[in-house]
């Protein structure tokens, strides 16, 4: 049986808020067509280029940022390198200017407002989030490339043969979770050896490792960020930032310079449970806010869900033994095969499956990673992801207004409470007496999100998106 062969670093990519599926990747895709055009050396005999946006992109775009992301893609900047303060007045020029420089090289007329155009009845049938670049050059003759956001800055182009045998042949291949399991106890490996064995087909181990802490770095950058960040969030709902108020009330006004010692200050508070839960939830709070904001994130495995690793992980480094670099490696190595696993068998993408394969996801990620690196078994480590995935099963995106603000932020802290627990369940569990498998619990995802009702998959049309008015300031 062919795999699909899906590196830590497609999980795990650094990129820009507020959405994965509806920022990052439309921000991707139009990299792709500039790329496409210029590969086809006719970049320069462009004249117009207009963008059609399908389904959720459509329904959602406007507060998912995605109108942004294409421009900034069309433009040549890159999500993981390009300045987010400079987001706005970039997207301010364009506008104002009418004009927009193609990947870095070719400007041609470009209106936001009249190119780039919403398609709210519309659908294609591969995936709910597609957009098609039209370009019109001076001889009258047109190209046009549909793209699919699958999830998790996941590109698909229409056309693309996915079939194919993949180039990287993996140690140890893996679709399911059995799979995984198999290498496991063929081998006596961890899940984080089996992981890093196989990136070994990709790159030298060393480089692994290094990629991976400056994944850690970037969350750690964003926690503290959002952590020290006042105001409302942008999008018109006027939610109010949480995690800085929350950081400075248990910071009790100690005092502290950096990352670091604001590590240490959060220490020396105590191993109190209320203390722990509230510094839980203020990391996760810390991170979607950033994500809300168009801050820089790591996708985990989306924007959406970005704070709930983050802040699993970050309860280890404060409040467990994990604050060291080969700990946090095995975290992240862990968490990175289990999300690979849910996108093989069933999707991370809300626009497919709701909520559940976004936080849900994320959820069963941190648990699994939480169980692995607090001394779990591999069998312990899949039931913890099983747990954590099995208690989020049904959860609808309904995010109100069209933005990543509510209830998704909150979201994020329950996902990383779950985790948690889903952890400790495992470890105190004999998987050998489980009645439910992890394999058995990516199929049951699956089916819901199936059956699910669109309206509930990322569109803005039910839930809380309809029943909430969108003027209140306070979820």
């Amino acid at each position: 049986m062919s795999h699909e062969a899906i590196s830590v670093f497609d999980m795990f990519k650094i990129g820009v808020g507020p959405s994965s599926s509806h920022t990052l990747g439309p921000w991707r895709a139009a990299q792709r067509f500039t790329s496409s055009l210029q590969r086809q050396n006719i970049l320069q005999d462009v004249k117009s280029i207009e963008v059609l946006l399908y389904g959720s992109l459509a329904k959602t775009g406007v507060g998912h940022g995605t109108d942004v992301a294409v421009q900034l893609g069309l433009s040549g900047d890159d999500p993981v390198t390009f300045d987010v303060d400079n987001i706005t007045a970039k997207i301010d020029d364009i506008k104002a200017m009418k004009k927009i420089l193609l990947a870095g090289k070719h400007e041609i007329d470009f209106d936001p407002a009249e190119d780039i155009e919403f398609l709210f009845s519309e659908s294609l049938p591969f995936h709910p989030n597609a957009l098609t670049f039209l370009a019109k050059f001076h001889n009258d003759d047109t190209i046009a490339e549909t793209y699919y956001s699958v999830g998790g800055g996941f590109v698909k182009k229409e056309g693309e043969d996915s079939t194919t045998t993949d180039e990287v042949v993996l140690p140890f291949p893996v679709n399911t979770a059995d799979e995984l399991l198999h290498w496991c106890m063929k081998t006596g490996l961890n899940v984080s050896d089996v992981v890093l064995e196989n990136e070994s087909s990709w790159r030298k181990e060393a480089d692994t490792k290094a990629g991976v802490l400056n994944i850690w770095n970037t969350m750690t950058a964003c926690i503290y960020r959002g952590c020290h960040t006042e105001g409302m969030l942008p999008g018109g709902l006027n939610v109010k930032r949480r995690g800085a108020g929350l950081n400075k009330k248990l910071m009790n006004g100690r005092s502290y310079t950096d990352y670091n010692s604001w590590l240490a200050t959060i220490r020396q508070g105590g191993n109190d449970f209320k203390y722990i839960l509230d510094w839980v939830s203020c990391f996760a709070l810390a991170v979607n806010e950033e994500n809300a904001s168009f801050g820089r994130v790591v996708t985990a495995p989306t924007n959406g869900a970005a704070g709930v690793i983050p802040a699993v992980l970050q309860y280890y480094v404060a409040f467990c033994d994990g604050n060291s670099n080969e700990k946090i490696i095995q975290f992240l190595l862990t968490a990175a095969e289990v999300g690979s696993i849910f996108k093989k068998g069933a999707t991370i993408s809300a626009a497919m499956g709701g909520c559940q394969a976004e936080i849900g996801v994320s959820s069963a990620m941190a648990a699994a990673a939480l169980t692995e690196c607090m001394g779990g078994t591999q069998r312990q480590t899949l039931m913890a992801a099983e747990i954590a995935m099995e208690h989020h099963l049904g959860l609808t995106c309904d995010p109100i207004g069209g933005l990543v603000q509510i209830p998704c932020i909150e979201r994020n802290t329950m996902g990383a409470i779950k985790a948690i627990t889903a952890c400790q369940l495992a470890l105190q569990s004999t998987p050998d007496y489980a009645k439910v498998s992890l394999d058995g619990v990516i199929k049951t995802m699956w089916d819901t999100a199936l059956d699910m009702n669109s309206k509930y998959k990322e569109t803005a049309d039910g839930g809380l998106a309809v029943n909430v008015p969108i003027s209140l300031s306070e979820c």
